[in-house]
């Protein structure tokens, strides 16, 4: 019944907006009205876009919405994007997973300033959110769909890229605390500007929180001894530095550093050792980019090129002796290399083409150890340094027919070392009508996800046999743009396939090409500028996602974490340049997760709704 109600009543905001708006509609000689309501975005092919010109399923979520929002990471400001659900495991300070239109985790490729920094040593290479602060950060850029024809693998269902901002204008330093309940405290300090030639962003921060415990309250009794607190503690260094050479020649050098400290709970056994004290879980990671622009022929040749190390160390362990005949220790270690040059070439005023290479090598080495005083005895899993590399070519036309028709084509080709050749494609045509301000969309992409290191390697369930992942995703869409009113409306159905997923061999349990899964829904949005500061966003997604997977005990079934429904609304209104109030309002359906001490049985978890409200300065 609460799901209805709210249906209705975002039917009813949107039919609302519609009416309000007819009497608004304006022509295309509005510009000033169309970037009010558009973004000029990179990620959806690379080079600075607008929205308005793109067939593309894309967001974004800019600086002032991050800090009204005063969200903690990048994880909370990306809860109320349409196409995205989300789930943790555990309290602030423990994995937090985002997934794009119903694909796993790991089917989203996650970019930081061109670095991507899903975890090399994780077997399903998936990206962990809590460790990503939000402070420099410029915009974040939502990408839905596959994408593996710019970005290679990992790019299945899409793509969040991070974005800090670059120094401009005069330096300048900031300083913040704030502090609140379970003895939590973050602390920041920035400086950004520019000085001649050379622009430099800084930023120093540490989120540090005894927690609470993630354990089920009911078994917090003395009986168990189950009052251990969760705590995190996390420290981030981020900057980019900049020097300009000439008007044609720039140079960017990225270096982002964190570690992180989390108490977690055990997930399996008996309830009195869920509440786990001696399960700890810390990360280091860092990364360093240097990449130049070049820009030569009148601007109608403009090249790209960097050069990127990422490094992520990843430790786990626990020791409930006192409790229990079983200790653990385990580290993971994974780095990437990577070298990448593009090209675009505009040689004709509706004509742009993008040729670019790319080759990457990704290591990791891994230890586990299980301690037991029982039978069987002790047992250890350890995955020398190995390595594989993948070479990526890829080619992209963004051409425009009138002043009407944009178009995107591209495809490309990528060679593994280890399984071989991987070859995507995607197409992307749009339709705007100037004098109703009506587009109309639609996108047919592949994509692909190559195994990870652990997948090949592990000694119990490694196969160097394995072929990658595929996806095969399309959507169609309409948006409405009503200029003078400051509205714009849009609605997109979409629907992917996945094939050759990794499962395991249920006799050897050896990792194979064996499961399949099929993602379709709706997403509707609406964004609003009322009046000048004050701002709405609202947004509504529905998600059928089903596991494909033949012959297993899950076939026809719900994949897990993905709520059928979703939703979300967030009002931001400035009162001046410098006092704002917001509140931010998510709606999440049912979710089925599964019962891991009565496996295949599962748990339904509960619709549920957030409500954030937060008044202070920008």
């Amino acid at each position: 019944m609460v799901k209805i109600k709210f249906v209705m009543l975002f039917a009813f905001f949107v039919i609302t907006a519609f009416t309000f708006a007819q009497t608004g509609i304006v022509q295309r000689t509005d510009s000033s009205g169309i970037y009010k309501l558009t973004d000029v975005v990179i990620t959806a092919t690379k080079t600075p876009t607008s929205t308005l010109k793109l067939a593309n399923s894309i967001s974004t979520i800019d600086s002032s919405e991050i800090a009204n929002k005063n969200s903690l990471n990048a994880f909370d400001a990306l809860k109320n994007e349409y196409g995205l659900s989300f789930s943790q495991q555990g309290t602030k300070g423990s994995v937090s997973n985002v997934y794009i239109r119903g694909a796993n985790s790991s089917h989203t490729l996650v970019l930081i300033d061109g670095v991507e920094v899903n975890l090399p040593s994780d077997p399903s290479n998936f990206y962990n959110f809590f460790s990503l602060p939000t402070e420099n950060i410029s915009s974040i850029e939502v990408l839905r769909g596959p994408q593996s024809t710019l970005y290679g693998s990992n790019a299945l269902a899409g793509v969040i890229n991070i974005i800090t901002v670059q120094g401009t204008g005069k330096p300048v330093f900031n300083f913040s605390a704030e502090g609140g309940s379970y003895n939590t405290y973050k602390g920041t300090l920035s400086s950004i500007g520019k000085l001649d030639n050379f622009n430099y962003s800084v930023a120093l921060s540490r989120i540090k929180s005894d927690g609470y415990s993630a354990a089920a309250e009911k078994y917090n009794t003395d009986e168990f001894n189950s009052f251990e607190k969760d705590s995190y503690q996390l420290d981030n260094i981020n900057s980019i530095l900049g020097y300009e050479f000439s008007e044609n020649f720039k140079t960017d050098f990225v270096i982002r550093y964190n570690k992180s400290n989390s108490g977690l709970d055990q997930s399996l056994g008996s309830p009195e050792f869920w509440d786990d004290p001696t399960y700890i879980f810390d990360q280091e990671e860092f990364f360093i980019r240097g990449q130049g622009k070049l820009s030569l022929l009148d601007n109608k040749w403009n090249q790209k090129f960097g050069l990127t190390y990422f490094s992520n160390v990843r430790e786990y362990s626990f020791d409930t002796s006192a409790a229990s005949a079983y200790s653990s220790w385990s580290n993971y270690d994974g780095k990437k290399y990577k070298a990448d040059w593009q090209n675009d070439f505009q040689f004709f005023k509706n004509n742009l083409i993008s040729a670019g290479v790319e080759f990457e090598i990704e290591e990791m080495e891994s230890e586990y150890y299980l301690i037991s005083s029982l039978n069987p005895p002790d047992f250890a899993s350890i995955i020398p340094k190995t390595n594989v590399n993948t070479t990526g070519a890829y080619l992209q036309d963004q051409f425009k027919l009138g002043e009407s028709f944009f178009g995107t084509v591209g495809f490309r080709l990528d060679y593994n070392n280890q399984f071989g050749s991987a070859f995507t494609y995607r197409i992307a045509p749009a339709y705007m009508f100037w004098q109703t301000g009506t587009k109309l969309k639609a996108t047919l992409g592949t994509g692909f996800k190559a195994p990870s290191l652990f997948y090949l390697y592990d000694p119990l369930y490694g196969n160097k046999e394995l072929n990658p992942e595929k996806s095969l995703g399309w959507d169609a869409g309409v948006e409405q743009f009503f200029w003078s009113n400051g509205l714009s409306i849009g609605a997109t159905y979409f629907f992917n396939k996945f094939d050759d997923m990794f499962g395991f061999d249920p006799i050897t349990f050896k990792t194979i090409n064996i499961n399949k899964a099929e993602t379709n829904g709706v997403e509707i949005f609406t964004k609003a500028v009322v009046t000048e500061g004050f701002d709405v966003k609202a947004n509504y997604t529905y998600t059928k996602a089903i596991d494909k997977s033949e012959n297993t005990v899950d076939f026809d079934k719900k994949l897990v974490r993905r709520p059928e429904h979703k939703a979300g609304v967030f009002v931001s209104y400035s009162f001046t340049e410098s006092t704002n109030a917001n509140i931010e309002f998510i709606y999440v359906g049912e979710r089925e997760e599964p019962d891991f001490i009565n496996y295949p049985s599962r748990i339904i978890m509960t619709d549920y709704f957030l409500i954030f409200k937060i008044a202070g300065q920008n």
